[in-house]
């Protein structure tokens, strides 16, 4: 753990401010959902609190049987980060920030279908993965709220993705959005 040298008190409340500072690093917006332990020694640990991570086997396992199917590389992120990655972006993709760009495609609640030079494509993380020539990615809705995104890429080369990998993003995400409703 590493200190930051910034102390705050609790007010009459019982509430404590976390610095901009900290917000804006960590990407705590108003209303970021904040899981809370204790430990022996008295600290209190706030982590960021994923619904998504309570599917992350499912999710794995989901993206595991999609890329086999299909040939493609699978991802499943939640708000922060890729939770799931399978068919061959595991090792660059899983457990990486997502991108500002992603972040913003499923605040927006956007399914993307680009290829690598349009405009609308979107890097997955921070640091883009090399070779996609083509993705579709589709949000995860759960209760109203965007939680997530399913996405599905490919490194072959000249490949355009059409109506049939929209539907196949667009169900498992449907399908991993009515699972966390469960």
């Amino acid at each position: 753990m590493k200190a930051t040298g910034i102390v705050r008190r609790i007010d009459d409340l019982g509430r404590v401010v976390i610095p901009k500072e900290i917000r804006r690093t960590l990407r705590l917006r108003e209303g970021t959902p904040l899981e809370i332990f204790t430990d022996r020694e008295g600290e209190i640990i706030l982590k960021k609190y994923s619904p998504m991570m309570e599917l992350n086997t499912f999710a794995s396992q989901y993206a595991d049987a999609m890329a086999q199917a299909t040939g493609y590389m699978v991802c499943v992120t939640d708000r922060d980060q890729v939770i799931a990655a399978a068919g061959g972006a595991k090792k660059e993709l899983l457990q990486k920030p997502i991108s500002k760009q992603l972040e913003h495609v499923i605040q927006e609640r956007m399914t993307v279908q680009a290829g690598k030079d349009d405009r609308a494509y979107t890097p997955v993380a921070a640091e883009d993965i090399e070779g996609v020539t083509a993705q579709v990615v589709a949000p995860i809705i759960c209760e109203g709220d965007a939680i997530g995104a399913v996405i599905v890429m490919s490194r072959e080369p000249r490949v355009r993705f059409g109506d049939a990998e929209v539907r196949l993003a667009s169900t498992a995400a449907g399908f991993l959005g009515r699972q966390m409703e469960s």
